[in-house]
């Protein structure tokens, strides 16, 4: 076993260990795709410099990449070099040949897709929902009237929202009793960038630098061989067509949504939602919430939240920081405003579960890399003796591409056979219970006493557990989010004992 632990971390220790994903500055051009969206608001773009995928200006806005280019040999936080696309596998998969997934399909070959692949019609939902109409899961609300952008009720597109707005400052009162630690932000979210903080990482529970997470972070499925699905970054113009095929294969996944995306492309987000496809908060502007203020992070945390919530009606009880970068602080935030963190599976030597799609995008790397990253995860899968989550993006064709004509099908004709469900049913939760709406759970997210003004109008909108019921009755078998929240840390517990041969 300790062989079998040991070997599987190694093999993990791939190309992005550290936080080392470029910035992309570009969003697909959505001149066909902004739904019910009119408005002509611009925005410039983002100056991160390390993304776990894109953060970019406005809908119509064409711009050009300043990602590094193909070849680029990019280095983690530590200064040592990572050769793009590289990994190790203790396992032995033939590589699928390039053109098998494509076959029959608008889905190129895998050598062709990246970041310089022709860009195909955006596509738009082809159902309309009206108002009051119900997804299938209990206590879920109607929706509301159709959403209407307008652009003096919003921030800019992919900025921080400023924090003196009236919504911020009710937001800010959710965290009236709680205890936020006071942690001084870091530079820019990277290891490198502030080497103070990545010295104290432990100690502040920064995810980014060392993979530390606490109890109430949820990063992996208690299940061996379920893979807890989800897509970040959109909605994008190619979301539909990843809708279509999860249809298609009778697949449901966790979308991590971007406030300023949601606004833009209301319809896909419906779509995603009446599908029975899991919603998650992803922020406003997607920037390294470990290196935003207090008030910036409530901000990103809350326009998002309030955007979800004005085109479905339902509040999200779960989200994923950009990056996966949190800290006790971010973390306390989260929970105040009833957000359960959700990040992706990773081991203590570095290794992350991430397909590296976003290096496509960013012209690092090509399909084939990307894919056998994908492969070598799941071949170190099956050496674990619980199930995992795993990095993958909905931004761009060729990510999308990736999804639907490579890693999907090959996790579908996997052996031994893959249990592919969203991100809350892996860790057992009711849809339900991911929506403040019609949570019923008192312990997921933690009771709110206060309860959550959503629209930030200064008026209480809904309590987490307002049913009054307990986990178990939720759960219908006890407490299951317990046993989600001490997973993460409960494996690097087993992983430390096993590296010091105390097991």
């Amino acid at each position: 076993m300790k062989f079998q632990v040991l070997a599987l971390f190694a093999a993990l220790a791939v190309a992005n260990a550290d936080h080392v994903h470029p910035h992309l500055n570009r969003r697909q051009d959505t001149t066909s795709s902004t739904s019910s969206t009119t408005s002509s608001t611009t925005s410039t773009s983002s100056t991160s410099s390390t993304s776990d995928s894109a953060s970019s200006p406005a809908a119509g806005t064409s711009t050009t990449s300043t990602v590094a280019p193909a070849g680029t040999t990019t280095t983690t936080s530590s200064g040592a070099p990572v050769p793009p696309g590289s990994s190790t596998s203790s396992t032995s998969i033939p590589p699928m040949t390039t053109t098998a997934a494509a076959a029959g399909t608008a889905i190129p070959p895998l050598s062709e897709i990246s970041s310089a692949m022709a860009t195909r019609t955006a596509l738009l939902p082809t159902n309309t929902y009206t108002a009051g109409a119900k997804p299938s899961f209990a206590g879920a609300p109607g929706l509301p009237t159709p959403f209407v952008f307008s652009a003096a009720e919003w921030p800019t597109w992919d900025r921080v929202p400023p924090t003196d707005s009236t919504e911020v400052q009710a937001w800010m009162k959710e965290l009236d009793g709680h205890d936020i630690p006071d942690l001084t932000p870091t530079v820019d979210g990277s290891c490198g960038g502030d080497p103070a903080a990545a010295a104290a990482a432990a100690d502040r529970g920064w995810w980014t630098c060392g993979g530390h997470t606490r109890s109430t972070d949820i990063v992996a499925c208690p299940d061996k061989l379920t893979w807890g699905v989800s897509f970040d970054d959109g909605p994008s113009p190619f979301t539909q067509y990843l809708i279509n095929y999860l249809e298609e294969k009778q697949l449901s996944a966790t979308f991590f949504v971007v406030g300023s995306r949601v606004v833009e492309r209301p319809t896909i987000l419906v779509e995603e939602y009446m599908k029975g496809h899991e919603i998650s908060v992803h922020t406003w502007s997607h920037r390294p919430l470990t290196s935003l203020t207090t008030e910036q992070v409530v901000a990103e945390l809350g326009w998002t939240r309030k955007a979800i919530k004005k085109v479905l009606g339902v509040t999200p009880t779960t989200m994923r920081p950009p990056f996966g970068d949190i800290d006790d602080r971010v973390r306390a935030i989260s929970l105040a405003m009833g957000m359960i963190p959700i990040m992706w599976s990773r081991t203590p030597v570095g290794g992350v579960f991430d397909t590296n799609d976003w290096r496509v995008a960013a012209g690092y790397v090509k399909g084939p890399e990307s894919f056998q990253t994908f492969q070598n995860i799941l071949g170190n899968a099956t050496q674990m003796d619980t199930g995992f989550i795993v990095l993958q993006h909905d931004l761009y064709e060729a990510t999308v591409d990736l999804g639907v004509g490579y890693t999907i099908p090959y996790a579908l004709d996997f052996t031994p056979k893959l249990n592919l469900v969203p991100i809350g049913q892996c860790v057992k939760k009711p849809t339900s219970d991911l929506y403040l709406e019609s949570n019923t759970n008192t312990t997921f997210p933690p009771k709110i006493a206060q309860g959550v003004d959503t629209d930030g109008d200064g008026t209480v909108d809904t309590k987490s557990g307002d049913g009054g019921s307990t986990a178990a009755s939720s759960n219908g078998a006890g407490s299951t989010v317990d046993v989600a929240f001490a997973f993460g840390s409960s494996l690097f517990a087993v992983v430390a004992a096993v590296a010091a041969g105390l097991i």
